[in-house]
């Protein structure tokens, strides 16, 4: 949630955060959301800017590029390397797609497709 609120919104302060959390989700202290940040931090999830007094922090990684590596372990590690259990679990009979979003799956498909030609 810390990474979509600073994908989102760009660069901010533990405060702009906390604030963003505590509208979206369950409540939690300020000194959690700054633990969490310096943890991300530390790992380098994030940047912290400190020209100025309230250090200002923004997501060190493209969004799709963390979704890249999400799906990637999440295919590794639970469909045994298989995309196609991935999507066939995505899509199957509870399908959550809408019709525009089948339609760019079906664009994306034929763009794959003529690549590899």
């Amino acid at each position: 949630e810390l990474l979509k609120v600073m994908w989102d919104r760009g660069p901010c302060t533990v405060r702009d955060v906390h604030e963003s959390l505590q509208s979206k989700t369950r409540k939690t202290a300020y000194t959690t959301t700054l633990k969490l940040m310096q943890v991300m931090h530390g790992k380098g999830l994030v940047i912290r800017d400190e020209s100025q007094r309230a250090h200002r922090f923004a997501a060190a990684v493209s969004r799709e590029a963390t979704e890249r590596a999400f799906v990637g372990a999440l295919i590794s590690k639970l469909f045994d390397g298989s995309a196609t259990r991935l999507v066939l679990q995505a899509l199957g009979n509870d399908a959550r797609a809408n019709d525009s979003e089948l339609a760019e799956i079906r664009e994306l498909l034929k763009n794959i497709e003529s690549e590899r030609e």
